[in-house]
């Protein structure tokens, strides 16, 4: 098979999207090397070039023209002779001429509907128009999760058997045990706690960062954050810590080899997002053998399965005691992530790779 990417952001974004889009390529092209994985977009850069030496990976430049994301880049598929084309994040070019092509995309999460306060009114209703028309014409859908399965479902509209779920798998990096040697430079680099919880994700109020300083006033409990900041809610965080002294850390500039570091450093990873598509960061923490504490609501506990320890994430009070539960616990904390682990093996590649073969194969 010849299948084609929608690869804006392979190569332009550093977190989620463009993580998934970069795994999704990766793993493909390790597992199923008979095909052929083509990148079209309308430049190249550092962040996806490592998947350009792959063999069976190449790079189309879009047709030049206004819009050609658009406009071009559904026909440049066909006219390479592509089987497939996938969106990857929940678009799908709006031309094609009448060469034949399978058409996928992939939807993440439909928050701009779940929690439209976060949004402006343009922004959401251009959202719902591009992923409504996306799923309509796609010849199938994939969902990174059962939660966002049923979003699409009830928001727009779509025939559930249209649908598959197809869990999203994280970097290689949260996979490796890394050499004691190089976890002692990072704690020493990054001036980090002997012992610490740990939080990752963009800082925004949907992440939930200020009930989880709220819940550390008066435990001493060191937290160390990494995440871009969005500076009007970093301002309120700030705010809180001063007045209630909570000792945080907020690290920038991080690899994704430190970043690995880091969770393996953590004594508890703490995620108390309100919603999430999928939640990453939660894979990431298990893979790294962290016991992890994350909320009860949406695809949450599908990510963190049933040794991971939930929370209200409206519940201050309940977020306080689970964390106190697992530091004052370092038996507990060792059998939850042993458990973790062998839960997680259901995000690996081979078996994420698999799922998604199905779906193409279906198709042609």
């Amino acid at each position: 098979m010849k299948i084609a990417y929608d690869a804006k952001r392979i190569f332009s974004s550093t977190s989620g999207l463009g993580n998934y889009s970069r795994d999704l390529v990766r793993i493909l092209s390790k597992i199923y090397p008979e095909n052929q994985y083509v990148l079209i977009s309308k430049k190249t850069s550092e962040k996806g070039n490592e998947l350009l030496k792959l063999p069976n990976v190449s790079h189309v430049q879009t047709s030049k023209g206004t819009l050609s994301r658009q406009f071009k880049m559904g026909k440049d598929a066909q006219n390479i002779g592509a089987d497939i084309f996938h969106g990857l994040s929940g678009e799908l070019p709006l031309r094609w001429n009448k060469k034949a092509i399978k058409k996928v995309v992939t939807i993440h999460d439909l928050i701009f509907e779940r929690f439209p306060q976060y949004y402006t009114w343009i922004d959401r209703k251009i959202h719902f128009w591009k992923f409504q028309r996306a799923a309509f014409a796609a010849d199938k859908i994939i969902a990174i999760s059962e939660q966002t399965k049923r979003d699409i479902v009830d928001f727009l509209r779509v025939q559930e058997s249209k649908i598959e779920v197809v869990y999203q798998g994280c970097h290689a990096s949260f996979k490796e045990k890394q050499l004691p040697e190089f976890l002692d430079q990072i704690k020493e680099k990054f001036n980090l706690p002997e012992n610490f919880i740990l939080n990752v994700g963009t800082i925004e109020p949907r992440k939930n960062l200020l009930n989880v300083i709220k819940s550390l006033e008066g435990t001493e409990i060191p937290l160390v954050v990494v995440g871009g900041k969005k500076k009007k809610y970093f301002k309120l965080l700030q705010k809180e810590i001063r007045q209630n002294k909570v000792e945080v850390q907020f690290l920038e500039g991080v690899s994704m080899e430190e970043l690995a570091a880091i969770y393996r450093l953590a004594d508890i990873f703490v995620y108390a997002s309100f919603f999430e598509g999928f939640g990453i960061p939660v894979i990431e923490a298990l893979f790294s053998e962290t016991a992890v504490i994350t909320s009860n609501s949406s695809c949450l506990p599908e990510a963190g399965g049933s040794d991971s320890v939930y929370v209200d994430p409206k519940n201050i009070a309940d977020i306080r005691s689970k964390i106190k539960f697992l530091w004052e616990n370092e038996s507990e904390r060792k059998r939850r992530a042993e458990k973790g682990l062998q839960f997680v093996q259901k995000f690996n590649d081979d078996v994420i790779a698999k799922d998604l073969m199905k779906v193409y194969e279906s198709l042609v």
